[in-house]
């Protein structure tokens, strides 16, 4: 195996990859990358056996073959170099590794490439495309609210709901839900799966630098991310995701309006205030006036901040932990933001009052805190 590549190119395509690799795996082949040269065509693999990336670069080769090489010495070493040619000859029976620049030679020994994951085959059961900056934004709006519970596997991930119409997006930890429609995505065959976080994350990373049409292709138990010159994929969650609708408040008659900026800013300081463990901050409501105050009795700390607002509702006070209710805030965009609110006691919802509606519509939800007396 022989090929030259551009030292710059090279890297820009491990460091894509790079976010699978898996360092300290009780199975070392899982640390390397799998080089296959093929035709002037060296495609590079990064595996933890549940999540696999493939990305595909020309090549001037010499000769074809595989090899596994140890990733962090190989990114390592081609931090050190300018924009050069480089020289990739392999031993196929050693697994020597001689990397050739103009100013030397530098050595390693790699793995054998039979050992390492291969891709499994995805006869695809439904198939569908979304544009990169779209599923990029619909990943990053929703996989906050997943949760890290091992118990609960299916609440660690993202449901993908595809439609003839429309696709959804819902992740939820049991205290924050958020849902996410797309009305310009549309599945030829309707059904549902539940996509783990760490390929969402890698994936969500690479489509926001990058203006392409993704194809996901699907079955029961994989999922395919294929666009440009990578493909993503991963292996899905089993099992029955929660019934999210039934837990979406259908009519909240309390209407809070306000500027979205300056409330992340008053729960910011309202949040240094509280108690470190509830991070509960208290919503006071009445005509056009908000009052966010927060209290930490253990320091004989407190804050109380007041701000204007549009109410439509009768007065309300509801408590809330500052920390989901910020992470919230700072996904959406635009100026303003609604609160649909009931009860005390009843969870609430955070929309964006400025977007498209023709393509999208978003839903937050967050679960309120029990005040004391």
């Amino acid at each position: 195996m022989n090929f030259i590549v551009s030292s710059k190119t090279l890297l820009h395509e491990l460091q894509l990859a790079n976010g699978v690799i898996v360092n300290n795996s009780p199975v070392p082949i899982l640390a390397d990358f799998l080089f296959s040269v093929q035709n002037n065509q060296l495609t590079i693999t990064a595996s933890d056996t549940e999540t696999i990336i493939t990305t595909t670069i020309s090549v001037e080769s010499k000769a074809d073959g595989e090899i596994a090489i140890p990733a962090k010495k190989l990114i390592d070493s081609l931090k050190t170099f300018g924009d050069i040619p480089l020289t990739f000859s392999v031993d196929a029976t050693t697994k020597g590794i001689t990397i050739s620049s103009s100013n030397g030679k530098y050595n390693l020994v790699g793995d054998d490439p039979t050992e390492y994951p291969r891709i499994a085959e995805i006869e695809s059961a439904g198939s569908l495309t979304a544009e990169s900056l779209t599923l990029a934004y619909a990943i990053n709006t929703t996989i906050s609210a997943t949760a890290t519970d091992v118990l609960r596997p299916v609440m660690s991930g993202v449901l993908f709901e595809m439609n003839e119409g429309y696709a959804n997006f819902v992740a939820t930890d049991a205290h924050k839900l958020v849902k996410y429609t797309r009305k310009d995505i549309k599945a030829s065959n309707p059904g549902s799966i539940i996509l783990p976080k760490k390929p969402l994350n890698i994936l969500k990373n690479i489509l926001g630098s990058t203006d392409e049409t993704v194809t996901i292709d699907y079955n029961d138990k994989n999922v395919r991310f294929s666009f440009k010159n990578i493909t993503i994929t991963g292996r899905l969650i089993d099992g029955k995701f929660p019934n999210y609708e039934a837990v979406i408040p259908k009519n909240n008659p309390n209407k809070l309006t306000v500027d979205r900026s300056m409330l992340i800013n008053a729960l910011e300081r309202a949040r240094v205030f509280a108690n470190q463990s509830s991070r509960q901050v208290r919503f006071r409501i009445a005509g056009s006036d908000l009052q966010i105050t927060s209290e930490d009795t253990d320091f004989s700390s407190k804050a109380h901040e007041q701000m204007p607002c549009q109410y439509d509702g009768d007065d309300l006070e509801i408590g809330f932990n500052a920390d989901y209710v910020l992470e919230m805030l700072k996904i959406l965009d635009g100026e303003n933001v609604v609160f649909e609110l009931s009860e005390p006691s009843r969870a609430g919802t955070i929309s964006p009052v400025e977007y498209d509606q023709e393509v999208e519509e978003i839903v937050m939800l967050v679960m309120p805190i029990m005040l004391p007396n």
